[in-house]
């Protein structure tokens, strides 16, 4: 539909304002000029991201608040003192979540009140590549034991993203965990033998087999398994719903529980599980959001002791 341009020294025939009044009695104001979804908009200012990127939140306190909580699309934050009278948090916007305006609540609470805040978050559109793959058909069109097998490996990692450490674990800038050539970029959509699949969930860096893995930043690992996709791997929990991936390792050189930290080697680049070369799968979890690792290299965030 095409609307009228006015200039300034246009002139608005009486019809036309005659005509918006009754529409604006009929329809809400949102429905006539409509701009993306439309969702509840924070009144005490606005952050932004695109798809897949992890956004950091920080927000004035008084005093010392007992606890620090947002609540976006369904997803828990837990807020952390960075500094006197500051908190932060990290807010992850998945790979698929729609691009428009939402609402970010934050409840304050202190020993004897509450204060609720509100913060527009603006999601924007990322544009992310195709990639087609060529696959034996055996790791694409799965028999019915090995479906069993990919489900019961599914649930595992579900329950080791479950768990909370409500504070932080890692300390200063995180690193990246090889150094090569992305093979496979964060939310690809994937063509697999003709078919297509999921979006990439992770960052594909190709490197010769035994180049050794870091952990990105200080941790607890939650999970070592060999599993058949994402053949030998693990998963360290860093904290406040933050969660690592290496996938497709050669060898695993960490146990789970135990604690590592920032550039520590806890494993080595292979091609187990469903590949086609050797490479690190590189993923990460926040607060069950799937956002690209490398959104993460540009943060640098301390909780204050």
């Amino acid at each position: 539909m095409n609307f009228p341009v006015f200039s300034s020294r246009a002139t608005v025939r009486p019809w036309f304002v005659a005509l918006v009044l009754v529409l604006a009695s009929v329809f809400p104001i949102s429905l006539l000029f409509k701009e993306g979804p439309q969702y509840s908009v924070g009144a005490g200012g606005q952050v932004s991201g695109k798809q897949g990127e992890v956004v950091l939140v920080t927000i004035p306190v008084k005093d010392r608040p007992d606890r620090v909580k947002g609540q976006f699309l369904q997803r828990t934050l837990t807020f952390f003192p960075i500094r006197e009278h500051t908190y932060a948090g990290l807010l992850g916007l998945d790979m698929q979540d729609r691009p428009g305006r939402y609402e970010l609540t934050i409840d304050v609470v202190y020993p004897q009140r509450t204060e609720r805040r509100s913060l527009t978050v603006l999601v924007m559109k990322e544009e992310y590549p195709e990639q087609r793959l060529t696959l034996p058909s055996n790791m694409v069109d799965l028999d019915k034991k090995t479906l069993a097998r990919v489900q019961t490996e599914s649930k595992a990692v579900h329950e080791a993203f479950a768990g909370f450490v409500p504070h932080p674990l890692w300390k200063g800038r995180f690193v990246e965990p090889v150094r090569g050539k992305i093979s496979g970029r964060f939310g690809s959509r994937r063509i697999i033998n003709g078919q297509p699949r999921k979006p990439h969930s992770g960052e594909d860096i190709a490197a010769p087999k035994g180049t050794p893995v870091v952990a990105m930043n200080d941790g607890m690992v939650r999970l070592t398994a060999d599993h058949f996709f994402s053949g030998k791997g693990v998963i360290v929990d860093h904290g406040l719903g933050l969660f690592s991936m290496y996938f497709h390792l050669s060898s695993v050189d960490v146990e789970h529980g135990q604690v590592v930290k920032k550039g520590q080697v806890i494993g080595k680049v292979g091609s187990t599980g469903r590949a086609t070369g050797p490479h690190l799968h590189w993923g990460v979890r926040l607060n069950g959001s799937r956002v690209d690792p490398y959104s993460l290299l540009e943060l640098s965030v301390d909780a204050q002791s």
